[in-house]
């Protein structure tokens, strides 16, 4: 393909996916010291069904008393927050409209590091409709503070992101939606992050079933075990997740585990890493029991956990 071909691509997918890309503005109240004051918010949002389905980032409706919708072709609605989740920062906007151009989405299971993805937005809410840019995925997988039940963990690329860009899609050049923008890091230089479209629509399902994210919790923390891990305190694995920290009359406490025990597997599946031990967590039915494989000290064996919902104001390391 040459330049031509590629610039054609690119112009396509961005008409492909331009008019499902929204403006999103909120305003919340909030009481100072002299008074209320109204703050206004401002980001975007992506289609995600004919009937007036929107998603966008929780930081951009977040406390909101107000929260407005503007399409490309002109028309505004006043938008109702179904729900949102704060982990994941995923919130779900209903408008009452028909006939919308909803988005295309991508798998981000599929994605391959190094491949050029495009950052749509109301980049700095520059009148004028979305701002284009485009660069490449630069990791995948990558975990961040704050973001333990992003099972995939957040897609890096090096697109510029910009305020304002918050809940616009990351898209690839076929004009799918991969990723919706969720952060910059403002003192590095080409950092963009974005959630797995995958994550997002399995937030979005669970927020239009209840309104909610119900997660079920062990209660333990903890990090990967690797190879230097492994070497340095003798966890006899190489692999899985080593438990730091058993939060007292937890379900974890209960069912036996103890700080330094290598989590290997979960109902059967190998746990490689800390997301593997999530999502298995995530699975498990209410009320069920979850069999895990441990490790302590070299000495093989088996401990039923029973997970619950997770409590109020119960940080997410306690997992």
């Amino acid at each position: 393909m040459g330049f031509s071909g590629f610039e054609s691509q690119v112009t396509e997918a961005v008409d492909k996916l331009g008019e499902s890309i929204v403006s999103v503005s909120s305003m919340r109240l909030e009481r100072r010291f002299f008074g209320i004051v109204p703050l206004e918010g401002q980001g975007s949002g992506i289609i995600l069904s004919r009937d007036g389905l929107i998603v966008t980032n929780n930081h951009v409706i977040d406390g909101a008393n107000q929260v407005h919708v503007n399409l490309k072709d002109g028309r505004t609605f006043t938008g109702e927050v179904v729900g949102s989740d704060e982990a994941t920062d995923v919130a779900v906007i209903r408008v009452n409209a028909s006939d919308l151009p909803a988005a295309e989405l991508g798998d981000s299971e599929s994605l391959k590091v190094g491949q050029f993805v495009l950052a749509i937005g109301n980049a700095l809410a520059l009148p004028g409709g979305p701002t284009v840019s485009m660069g490449v995925l630069s990791a995948k997988g990558r975990p961040l503070p704050g973001t333990d039940f992003i099972f995939e963990g957040l897609l890096q690329t090096d697109a510029a992101v910009n305020p304002g860009n918050s809940g616009g899609p990351l898209a690839d050049l076929g004009g799918r939606v991969i990723g919706i923008t969720t952060m910059m890091i403002p003192y590095a230089q080409g950092m963009g992050f974005a959630i797995p479209v995958n994550t997002v629509k399995k937030i979005a399902e669970e927020i239009l079933q209840s309104g909610r994210v119900n997660r079920r919790w062990i209660g333990i923390s903890g990090i990967d075990v690797n190879p230097q891990l492994a070497r340095r305190y003798d966890l006899q694995s190489e692999s899985g997740f080593l438990v730091a920290e058993v939060v007292p009359r937890s379900p974890a406490e209960h069912a036996g585990l103890r700080n330094g025990d290598v989590v290997t597997g979960a109902d059967g599946v190998e746990v490689k890493h800390t997301k593997d031990l999530l999502l298995a967590i995530s699975k498990a039915s209410p009320g069920g029991k979850l069999r895990l494989d441990v490790n302590r000290m070299g000495r093989k064996g088996t401990l039923d956990v029973s997970p619950t919902e997770t409590p109020p104001m119960q940080s997410y390391g306690g997992r």
